[in-house]
C-alpha cells in the first residue's frame, strides 16, 4: 500500500483556493480535504481565539488522516498547517511550536499557491481585503523557509485550473494522467 500523494491548496484570502480544490478533486476522481476553520468559525458566536485557531490546526491534520486512510492516489488539501501559521502569526504574533515542528516534516507531494489575480469577494470570514500583496509575499516566503515545493497557480476560471494540473504534470505528479 502507497501513501496517497497529497497536494495542498494554500494562499491568501479569497483567491479561490476552495474551488481549486474541489475543481481538482473532481478531476482526478479523488477525494478533497476542505478548509476546516468555515465550518468551525460558523459555529462559534464570538471572535476567535488563539485555543479557537490551535483546536483548528488539530482538525485539519485529523481530516489529513482520516482521508489518508481511504488509500486514494491523490488528496486535494484545501488549507493546511501552514496556512494555519501564517494567520496565527498574523493574528497573535506566534504559532504553537507543534505547528511549527510538523511544518519541518515532508507530508505534501506539492503545494499550489493561489495568485491574487481574482478579484475580491466579501465574506464574514475573511479579515484582510487590502492584504492580498503582502500575505502572497508571506506565503512564498514561508514556504521557501520551511522548503516546501510549490509553484504559484494564476489565471482565471478554467484556466487557473489548467495552470495547476500544469505545475503539478511538471512536477511530475500527474505521470499520464490527463494526457
Amino acid at each position: 500500500m502507497t501513501e496517497p500523494k497529497l497536494i495542498a491548496i494554500v494562499g491568501p484570502e479569497s483567491t479561490g483556493k476552495s474551488e481549486l480544490t474541489e475543481a481538482l478533486a473532481r478531476e482526478l476522481g479523488c477525494p478533497f480535504v476542505k478548509e476546516i476553520a468555515r465550518s468551525y468559525l460558523a459555529e462559534i458566536s464570538t471572535f476567535y481565539s488563539k485555543a479557537d485557531v490551535e483546536a483548528i490546526a488539530k482538525l485539519q491534520f485529523e481530516a489529513e488522516e482520516n482521508a489518508k486512510a481511504l488509500n486514494p492516489e491523490f488528496i486535494i488539501c484545501d488549507t493546511t498547517l501552514l496556512v494555519i501559521k501564517v494567520w496565527m502569526d498574523s493574528a497573535f504574533g506566534e504559532t504553537p511550536e507543534w505547528i511549527i515542528k510538523s511544518l519541518y516534516v515532508p507530508r505534501y507531494s506539492h503545494h499550489l499557491l493561489t495568485d491574487i489575480d481574482i478579484p475580491w469577494q466579501p465574506d464574514p470570514l475573511r479579515e484582510h481585503p487590502m492584504q492580498r500583496k503582502y500575505f502572497l509575499e508571506k506565503y512564498k516566503e514561508e514556504l521557501n523557509a520551511f522548503g516546501l515545493p510549490f509553484s504559484l497557480v494564476s489565471g482565471l476560471n478554467s484556466d487557473r485550473l489548467n495552470n495547476a494540473f500544469n505545475s503539478l504534470k511538471a512536477f511530475g505528479l500527474l505521470g499520464k494522467l490527463n494526457d
